[in-house]
């Protein structure tokens, strides 16, 4: 990047939110960023000053979510970007998650996000433009037993960012959703929760995600370098246009296309069907 620019990222404590946070401010570039845990970026607020504000922030806390994205904007004038990032995986059967585990993974997931990025939409038309990144996941594309919850929160924060692109595209504000594979982050020990497991579903195919109880299992390989995804990440940011979607590792582009593709299959043969639905005189 040849122009310093400023930054908004959810969760920069750990994980992409972290290693974004790390590169931007090396280059030279200004961030605010969110953490829940007090002090988990201190060293970074020592080592480059004013040009790191950090609030803490709960995205499932709506309202607290727009008064933190009003603060930066205020103290920082412009933000070119803003990276929507604070998340985390929920996995286990539908039948196994109890309430509170679902109604905390939607207002985190998808809440948190759109929340997000409707508190920034106000200052971005004012300034004239910009970019939203959206941190998504191949979970947002491809669908597997055991994450059901997970996926829901992904495809829906999907579809509202596609739609929100097509709705913000005449203010000169782009939007980019971000569809990683599997990262070697803290994500399985600090980011991951688990259902209590009902007896019904040993041995089903959503029995699989158990065995990540005590960390990622030597079985699930996982590939991806989340520096090098930031990096690209990063350099996403000068695209023009915005890429609205932005896959990342090998893993992500295999599942995904491989996914799309048996969508495809399912739909096309449908289509004299489908027309013989239409009214008589459509």
């Amino acid at each position: 990047m040849t122009t310093a620019r400023t930054w908004f990222i959810t969760g920069v404590n750990s994980g992409f939110g972290r290693a974004l946070a790390e590169r931007l401010l090396a280059a030279g570039d200004r961030v605010a960023g969110t953490v829940r845990r007090d002090g988990s970026v201190d060293d970074l607020r020592s080592r480059h000053g004013d040009r790191f504000r950090v609030d803490h922030l709960d995205v499932t806390d709506l309202p607290r979510v727009r008064e933190v994205v009003d603060a930066a904007f205020a103290a920082l004038g412009r933000i070119d970007v803003v990276v929507v990032n604070a998340g985390y995986g929920l996995f286990g059967a539908a039948e196994e998650l109890s309430d509170e585990q679902v109604h905390h993974q939607v207002g985190t997931n998808l809440l948190g996000a759109i929340q997000t990025a409707r508190a920034a939409l106000p200052h971005l038309r004012a300034q004239g433009g910009g970019r939203i990144i959206q941190i998504s996941s191949v979970a947002g594309l491809a669908a597997h037993a055991g994450a059901s919850l997970y996926h829901a929160t992904k495809w829906g924060v999907e579809g509202f960012m596609e739609a929100l692109a097509q709705e913000v595209a005449p203010f000169g504000i782009e939007v980019t959703l971000v569809e990683p594979g599997g990262a070697r982050t803290e994500f399985a020990r600090g980011n991951l929760r688990l259902s209590e497991p009902l007896a019904a579903y040993d041995g089903t195919p959503a029995a699989f995600v158990r065995q990540f109880r005590d960390g990622v299992a030597a079985t699930v390989p996982v590939i991806g370098d989340p520096g090098k995804m930031a990096d690209r990440i990063i350099a996403s940011a000068d695209e023009r246009p915005a890429p609205l979607r932005l896959v990342l590792g090998s893993d992500s582009y295999a599942a995904s296309t491989a996914a799309l593709r048996a969508r495809l299959a399912q739909v096309e043969p449908q289509e004299a069907a489908a027309a013989s639905t239409d009214a008589d005189d459509a």
